[in-house]
């Protein structure tokens, strides 16, 4: 499902409302009041229109119907009843691999959907909805649209793009983790000078900071993550990505009406 102009507008649209949503606290000045409680309910209104904005300029492109629809709410389904079985335990999250294999069927435009509504519905099945969670979503979101830019000759498939997607999927789960700490680390009271923000700094300072920061807080959880999906991608991934081929290539997505003449005419 390749992305025509109207999909890559509403991606970059989406996707430099979520880079400003991250970043703007690092060029904040010392009297500004961070806090992603206030914006978190913002940027997640601001969210749904662009997800939908991304969906319908995806299906208007590709003349995909609601055959494509219904399996993008059957696997954001999936990932969502994976989501608890790990709960983050350790970083031990399953339903990464899911959306790397998905991304990579579906494109990137219903990949990015997929991630981002995916993750909604884990919040809600495990009570994890706060201002973290528009967060959340958009970077799922993200990781589950690299997978479908990654390339795809015809000669890609079995083995080799299985290892590349699993070195996509820990690339992508390490990254998660080192994204997701921009969300919470400013606005952390308590930590130790060496690793905490301060306002009004320079940017290399901060991002000093929030390098050892990482390594002192959230590397154990962000590597376990890199290791299931890698695991789960070598062992898991051809029976999946077969199957999910087969569900794409019986919907037709790709199929054009002919119109034959009759007979009689």
């Amino acid at each position: 499902m390749r992305l025509g102009p109207k999909s890559v507008a509403a991606l970059a649209l989406t996707s430099a409302t979520g880079v400003v949503a991250f970043a703007w606290p690092l060029l904040a000045d010392r009297t500004s009041e961070l806090a992603h409680s206030q914006d978190a309910p913002w940027l997640f209104a601001a969210l749904l229109p662009l997800l939908l904005a991304v969906a319908v300029a995806t299906v208007s492109e590709t003349g995909l119907d609601a055959k494509a629809v219904a399996m993008l709410g059957v696997l954001a389904a999936a990932g969502a009843a994976l989501r608890p079985l790990g709960a983050g335990t350790a970083g031990l999250e399953p339903m990464f691999f899911l959306m790397v294999l998905s991304g990579r069927v579906l494109g990137p435009g219903f990949g990015f959907v997929l991630g981002a509504v995916s993750m909604f519905a884990g919040a809600l099945l495990t009570g994890g909805v706060g201002p973290w969670m528009p967060f959340q979503m958009l970077t799922m979101g993200w990781v589950s649209m690299g997978a479908g830019l990654l390339p795809a000759p015809a000669t890609l498939r079995g083995r080799r793009e299985l290892l590349l997607l699993a070195a996509y999927g820990a690339a992508s789960a390490l990254l998660y983790g080192l994204i997701m700490n921009l969300q919470g680390w400013p606005y952390i009271a308590g930590l130790g000078s060496g690793i905490s923000f301060v306002p009004g700094d320079p940017l290399q300072e901060n991002l000093a900071r929030y390098g050892a920061y990482v390594l002192a807080t959230s590397l154990g959880w962000d590597v376990p993550r890199a290791l299931l999906t890698v695991v789960l991608t070598l062992t898991l991934g051809g029976t999946v990505l077969r199957a999910l081929r087969r569900a794409t290539r019986r919907a037709a997505f790709d199929a054009s009406p002919v119109f034959a003449r009759g007979t009689g005419e």
